[in-house]
């Protein structure tokens, strides 16, 4: 009974957090500044530095802050800049990304001028450059720019007032300017009726939010736009913010980096110090309402991206193994020239106890009479390159994918033709969201253990079983504003292959069923890095179930160096996983929300060619070009594989210390002892790698 009113409780609790409003927490304070008539308000990125200008005194005043974004410790600099020669009234002003460069929108020429700055954010050093839209007859209010300065904004006061969206050939370069849209207000309201007297234009960090302020109502309107910095579908929210208790003459707006801080300007001269008021955020940009992460299509790509990844682990994981139980039954003639004296080495202590008991006994013949007898283990390898991408859609951003591994592995054959070994995969996954520069970097060790199985003279069953440590590092970027984060999780995954192979002369042809599956979990993890964006996500669980379809078809060619077989694979997936959702809330006030319905492409269509060369002093060589290709989305991959037969003198070891793997080959040659040793670094930031070589005397 207990249990049941606590899942009652819960279910109530999510209810009413789903839709929670985002609003302003309150004032905080007012501070007196130069510029009479202030108009236009800007910070310096980080919060250190403010602009105002104004109708009157013309000059940009720049003020000190020695604590970021916090007006009460603001004191006015010795640097200004005196534009009354380009326009005696300036309504907005506003920085390129560095700094270097300042736009001026004035009233009284109706122009925007452009400046150059010697020194990033010192006004003092600002030099004219060039005047834009003079005698275009626009009236501007205020200005914006996109998040990198290929799209310019200008409230237009002209008639019943626009918003009008101009596309900017080079970032920040008026020259080129083309009106693409223009936003004029709802069905029933214009501009000039939804607030009246417009004086502050201003957008949140990545776009979404869109905010104007009036002088006629004392009121903040918020909008909601469908894709960032695109007026092609704007909505107005319901609701807005009276300023009528702090502020006169609302005019210029600004936030916070972080949107956690809200600044009004107040246009009517006072005499007690409250030209520019800051006020308190519940989440950032949240005036009205929180930004719906749900609705902001790179933070629905973000969530995909780590879903889709996951079961692209399992699926980049099983082809090499796969590959390799391919590739043994392909040569099956041949197979005694992969046989080597090999030994594993494990540093670590938990892989050392598999290396002397689980694993000889895992590869151990099922013959007890035949167990004693020492068929060589042999090794192998296979390194992967894979480049693909997603398209966008209604709800997500577009995703460009690369990822790379090496795999490592050891098998061997029983009289039974039995076949059995591990393998060792270390991969990394970069996957690039939209074009704010959001990513995940996805770090990966997987360890399988596979065996083939004959089910008859031509037919066999392949299966595998594996677990995955992955560790992932986030960055959502929402445009002046960006939150990191850092997720663990686990994967169990198997897949199941059955292949039979109908063979003429040395034509192969081999109809193939195969079955993957798996379990993944991530971790929860809280953001940083922008307190009022941060995100807090809960644990999540992700379900994989692929079937597959498919044949190859290869051939042997006899030469006089070796043997090549060309072969050609066709596969058809049917991706039918559960769905999986996540939950997370806003960090700062705890507003919540679920993405629901988080799936893949339900069918892809998977063609490889490569071919097999083997030579007769036992080097053996696999190349394969992979295409998966589904509605949505494609996925390039490029394998290599290389076995080697060494001698009874060579030895090769592998090893897991950490975060560090190592792979080390030895041999004596003419009473010399020579070591290589290769490193590698799995999960840092920046991977170290390194090679070694010894050369010393036995005797």
């Amino acid at each position: 009974m207990k249990l049941i009113k606590k899942i009652t409780f819960i279910i109530i609790f999510l209810s009413l957090n789903v839709n929670a409003f985002g609003a302003v927490s309150g004032y905080v304070d007012s501070k007196g500044v130069t510029q009479r008539l202030a108009h236009g308000i800007t910070f310096k990125p980080d919060g250190t530095k403010m602009f105002i200008v104004g109708k009157t005194q013309e000059r940009i005043f720049e003020f000190d802050l020695s604590t970021a974004f916090d007006i009460s410790t603001a004191t006015i600099s010795s640097n200004e800049y005196n534009h009354s020669s380009e326009d005696d009234d300036a309504t907005d002003i506003k920085f390129n990304s560095d700094g270097t460069k300042l736009f001026l929108a004035g009233a009284g020429d109706e122009e925007i001028n452009v400046y150059n700055l010697s020194t990033a954010y010192d006004v003092s050093t600002s030099v004219h450059q060039n005047t834009y839209f003079n005698g275009d007859g626009l009236e501007f209010v205020a200005i914006a720019f996109n998040t990198n300065g290929t799209k310019l904004f200008i409230y237009d006061k002209t008639g019943d007032d626009s918003i009008k969206q101009y596309s900017l050939g080079s970032p920040f370069d008026l020259s080129n300017a083309v009106l693409q849209k223009e936003y004029t207000g709802t069905s029933s309201k214009t501009l000039v009726t939804i607030n009246k007297n417009p004086q502050g234009f201003a957008f949140s960090s990545d776009g979404s939010k869109m905010y104007v302020t009036g002088k006629g109502n004392k009121k903040i309107k918020e909008f909601t736009l469908s894709t960032p910095f695109d007026l092609s579908n704007v909505k107005l929210e319901s609701g807005n913010y009276d300023l009528s208790d702090e502020i006169d003459e609302p005019s210029g707006i600004a936030f916070s980096a972080d949107g956690l801080k809200l600044f009004i300007l107040d246009s009517k001269n006072h005499e007690d110090n409250r030209d520019v008021s800051e006020y308190d955020l519940t989440c950032g940009f949240g005036v009205i309402k929180c930004i719906d992460p749900t609705a902001n299509k790179d933070d629905v790509a973000s969530i995909e991206s780590q879903s889709e990844a996951s079961k692209k682990l399992i699926q980049h994981t099983t082809y090499p193994v796969l590959n390799r139980m391919e590739w043994l039954r392909r040569n099956s003639g041949r197979i005694n020239l992969t046989n080597q004296n090999l030994k594993l080495k494990f540093n670590n202590e938990i892989f050392n106890a598999l290396s002397n008991s689980l694993i000889p006994l895992y590869l151990s013949s099922d013959n007890n009479e035949q167990s004693a007898q020492n068929f060589g283990w042999s090794f192998w390898s296979e390194g992967t390159i894979s480049i693909g991408s997603t398209g966008d859609t209604s709800i997500s951003s577009s995703k460009d994918i690369s990822s790379s591994a090496i795999t490592f592995g050891v098998d061997k054959k029983s009289e039974n033709n039995l076949m059995r070994g591990i393998a060792l995969r270390f991969g990394s996954d970069d996957i690039d969201v939209g074009d704010l520069g959001s990513a995940l970097d996805m770090s990966s060790f997987s360890l399988t253990f596979y065996e083939t199985r004959p089910k008859g003279e031509d037919r066999f069953l392949d299966h595998l079983l594996g677990l995955s440590f992955i560790n992932s590092d986030l960055i959502n970027n929402s445009g002046s504003a960006s939150t990191n984060g850092e997720r663990s999780g686990e994967q169990l995954y198997g897949s199941l292959s059955l292949r039979d192979t109908l063979s003429k002369n040395r034509l192969n042809f081999t109809p193939k069923l195969k079955v993957n599956y798996g379990l993944t979990h991530f971790g929860k993890y809280t953001e940083t890095g922008a307190a009022g964006l941060n995100l807090k996500f809960k644990d999540q669980y992700i379900g994989n179930f692929t079937t597959a379809i498919g044949s190859s078809i290869d051939n042997t060619y006899d030469l006089d160096i070796g043997t090549v077989v060309p072969f050609f694979d066709f596969e058809y997936h049917a991706d039918m996983s559960p769905s999986s959702k996540q939950k997370f809330s806003y960090d700062s006030d705890g507003t919540s929300y679920v993405l629901e319905d988080i799936s893949n492409s339900t069918h892809n269509f998977n063609s490889s060619i490569g071919f097999d060369f083997i030579s007769e002093n036992g080097l053996t060589l696999m190349t394969k070009y992979t295409r998966d290709q589904a509605k949505s989305n494609k996925t390039d991959n490029l394998i290599i594989a290389f076995d080697y037969k060494s001698s009874r003198t060579s030895l090769y070891s592998m090893s897991l210390q950490d975060t560090s793997a190592k792979l080390s080959h030895n041999r004596e040659l003419d009473n010399l002892y020579i070591n290589i040793d290769s490193h590698y670094d799995l999960f840092r930031d920046n991977p170290n790698y390194g090679l070694f070589f010894k050369i010393s005397n036995t005797k």
